[in-house]
């Protein structure tokens, strides 16, 4: 007995092309355009567009239709950018004007001024709040804005390190002034390695003295007073 391999009947196949016949003939129907014919109420609400239409300038000949109200448009406001482009230094200049009137503070810290503060200088800040502050200049922190500088002066009081931030433009510094000038300028913009034993330089309240006395006009002390020791009277010594 041989076995013969199915045979599927054709039936199925004129039926999946009877269907595909109707499928096109429904898609060919939706999509021819409407004709006048079919629909004559277009004509009449939408009127054909105009010689040389353009999608683009549809909006701009709406405009001047005959019956259409005007909506009120507010104007934008005025450009902060055109009126003030850069605001920042603006304001720091104000408050420079306010907290530095003379200018005084601004030339001693200028980086054009070849006098200016540098690193190693020995500076007295006069505060109106407690007594001046003196110390030999660390480092000179300038950031982004000239408003923003700083100084760290570093002294010895009773032999102990002290160290202390001061802000050029605070309201609480009444005035800077310059003691004494580094003998040799360092190589570097932060004297940190002061604070080793063998490189600090102590305290600095004999060159403060003398310098006060100096400028009052009295006599120089000795080098021993210039130095802030103290020496013991020989009277009273056998």
């Amino acid at each position: 007995m041989s076995l013969s391999a199915p045979v599927r009947p054709l039936a199925c196949i004129k039926q999946a092309i009877r269907q595909c016949r109707i499928e096109l003939q429904q898609t060919r129907r939706y999509a021819v355009p409407a004709t006048e014919a079919e629909y004559p109420s277009l004509q009449t609400r939408y009127p054909p567009p105009t010689p040389g239409f353009r999608p683009s300038q549809a909006i701009k000949q709406n405009r001047f239709e005959t019956g259409l109200k005007k909506i009120p448009v507010v104007p934008p406001p005025r450009s902060t950018t055109k009126a003030c482009p850069d605001p920042i230094s603006i304001l720091t200049n104000k408050q420079i004007s306010v907290l530095d009137p003379t200018g005084a503070r601004t030339r001693l810290f200028s980086p054009a001024n070849p006098e200016r503060v540098q690193p190693g200088d020995i500076l007295v800040v006069r505060l109106r709040t407690g007594d001046p502050v003196s110390g030999t200049v660390l480092n000179i922190r300038q950031r982004h804005q000239p408003i923003d500088t700083a100084i760290l002066l570093r002294n010895q009081l009773t032999r102990v390190g002290v160290e202390v931030w001061f802000k050029v433009y605070s309201p609480n510094v009444e005035g800077i002034e310059v003691v004494q000038r580094a003998v040799k300028r360092a190589r570097r913009a932060k004297l940190y390695y002061m604070r080793q034993p063998r490189h600090d330089v102590g305290s600095v309240e004999g060159v403060v003295k003398q310098y006060l006395r100096q400028r009052s006009g009295g006599p120089l002390g000795s080098r021993e007073a210039n130095t802030g020791r103290k020496t013991g009277s020989k009277k009273g010594r056998k």
